[in-house]
């Protein structure tokens, strides 16, 4: 996984859309409903169906009240 964090918001990169959210939660501190999310690259399976030949990747940014 990687992460880069600017501000009130990250970047994420995970095996899954539901990891990279979830890691990006724990990392800001918020709820999921506290943010909004935008996919910058889906998942791509690799060979025969396995995972991680293109991890997802998504921006979090933290929503203002």
């Amino acid at each position: 996984m990687e992460e880069k964090q600017q501000g009130n918001s990250i970047e994420v990169e995970a095996g899954s859309l539901e990891e990279a959210i979830q890691k990006a939660l724990e990392v800001l501190c918020v709820k999921r409903q506290e943010v909004s999310i935008k996919v910058l690259n889906e998942e791509k399976k690799g060979l025969f169906g396995m995972e991680g030949a293109t991890p997802t990747k998504i921006k979090v940014t933290i929503k203002k009240t």
